[in-house]
């Protein structure tokens, strides 16, 4: 590492007092202490960004075992916790500052799970040598030398923003499958490119990736999609089969387009869509960014189309009912992936609903169509907004321009029907205890569908009088009678 970079990292080290009295504890109590992994690498970044500075969460190694770390930081920290004390971490949290301080490792892996029997290491370079990347394999050491160790060439990888493993690709992916979900999630967070072994490793052993579990797979496909830019990392993550094996209903998105070209790249299309997505989330300040739940809606909204394609007369091609074989699947997998219950349901609803608008046709929708509109989106509207402008990838410019002018409308039907009505709480004009009152019910199923009665009456014709909603519920009533 060039001197001056090393006087960079050491002057880092200093802007933390935290770091400064870390060091001070350990190196009077005889042991060794280094800020390594994630936390050099991005002071580093932040530097190189004319934003110098440490991150908030302190990643650290030491010689310290367990017990004594946390004799150490007694009295100091304010709060400590040891839910990784079986894998050598301790936390702690002071003046604001979370640290995570691990014991050098020198594990070894039984390649059947990813859990590795946990053995304590003396070396610093034997512990650097077990990490994923060379980019995280760099320590800056707390002590008064403020010592730099970069063995295998992080800070080179990181200015060349390459991607490297520090042995073989191979053994370090066979110890642990999910680094190969780290490095796409690196390719997006970092704007890193892995280097062609690691790429020939990850397809090789794409396979491995089963032995994960869905919680933590699923926990990187988030922090992936979570990034700025997630495409050229989603295309890493195809392109060498990973996808297959945890989500392949995004690899089955590259079908072979038919000869006569009657539907576009549905997989390139998707990902477009994400990347429009994205955009219109960040351009609007009223929408939490980034959006976990749009983000997985933009990307999977077509998943239906391989199974309903279908080749018709004159060479056209068809997807009927994709968005309600799409919501089947999106429920299924996101599931599978132990997505939280209200992530599952939102995703698989704005698949279900993003064709929808398409039925406007050049905006002749009733005021009854555009209410169910409304009310079937409930709170996804803004994201279904979003998910439907973001679904014309047309290069036909009138085209695109046409479309948007009619979302346009439609959105300005809404905005109009809404000063009238109440159109984000549609309910019906007369409440349970009115229904039991007239139709002289007890509590129990034909109250439930008097009212469902009355709910598809108010989306049809909108507010009625009291008057008019009980003649039409006892209307209703005498024909179920008869």
């Amino acid at each position: 590492m060039p001197p001056a970079v090393q006087q960079t990292v050491r002057d880092l080290v200093d802007l933390s007092p935290v770091l400064a009295e870390v060091g001070q504890r350990f190196t009077a109590a005889g042991f060794q202490v280094h800020l390594v992994g994630g936390s050099v690498r991005d002071a580093l970044l932040a530097a190189e960004s004319g934003a110098p500075g440490v991150p908030g969460d302190l990643d650290l190694t030491t010689d310290a075992r367990p017990e004594q770390t946390l004799e150490l930081l007694r009295g100091w920290a304010g709060s400590t916790w040891n839910t990784g004390i079986a894998f050598g971490t301790v936390g702690a949290d002071v003046r604001g500052s979370r640290l995570e301080i691990t014991t050098f490792r020198a594990d070894r892996y039984d390649r059947e799970s990813r859990n590795p029997e946990v053995a304590w290491g003396d070396s610093l370079e034997d512990d650097l040598a077990r990490r994923d990347f060379t980019v995280n394999a760099m320590a800056v050491s707390l002590g008064p030398d403020r010592t730099v160790t970069d063995p295998f060439g992080g800070l080179g990888d990181l200015i060349r923003r390459r991607l490297r493993t520090p042995g073989a690709a191979e053994e370090s992916f066979a110890d642990d499958p999910l680094r190969m979900l780290r490095a796409v999630r690196f390719v997006a967070q970092l704007g890193l490119e892995p280097d062609d072994d690691v790429v020939r490793a990850m397809t090789a052993m794409s396979a491995q990736l089963g032995r994960i579990t869905a919680e933590r797979v699923q926990a990187e496909l988030s922090k992936t999609l979570l990034q700025a830019s997630p495409r050229a990392a989603l295309e890493l993550f195809v392109a060498t089969g990973l996808a297959d094996v945890v989500l392949p209903e995004l690899s089955a998105l590259r079908m072979e387009i038919d000869e006569h070209h009657q539907h576009k790249d549905v997989y390139s299309h998707s990902l477009t869509v994400l990347d429009q997505a994205i955009a219109l989330e960040e351009a609007d300040p009223d929408a939490d960014s980034p959006d976990l739940v749009l983000r997985l809606a933009a990307l999977l909204h077509d998943i239906g189309k391989p199974a309903t394609r279908r080749h018709e007369e004159k060479g056209r091609v068809s997807f009927h009912h994709h968005e309600v074989v799409g919501a089947k699947l999106v429920r299924k997998r996101l599931m599978a992936l132990k997505y939280p219950k209200d992530v599952v349901e939102a995703v698989s609803r704005l698949t279900f609903l993003h064709l929808r608008f398409h039925g406007y046709g050049r905006g002749e929708w009733t005021d009854s169509a555009v209410r169910r509109y409304v009310t079937d989106a409930g709170s996804l509207l803004p994201r279904l907004h979003k998910l439907v402008r973001s679904d014309c990838t047309t290069r036909n410019r009138r085209r695109a321009a046409a479309l948007a002018e009619t979302y346009d409308s439609l959105e300005a039907r809404i905005v109009e029907l809404s000063a009238a009505e109440d159109l984000a709480r549609v309910r019906p004009d007369l409440d349970g205890n009115a229904i039991m009152e007239l139709l002289g019910l007890p509590p129990g199923p034909e109250v439930g569908q008097a009212w469902r009665f009355l709910k598809e009456l108010r989306l049809e014709r909108g507010p009625l009088d009291p008057d008019d909603a009980e003649t039409a519920l006892r209307e209703w009533w005498a024909a179920r009678q008869a």
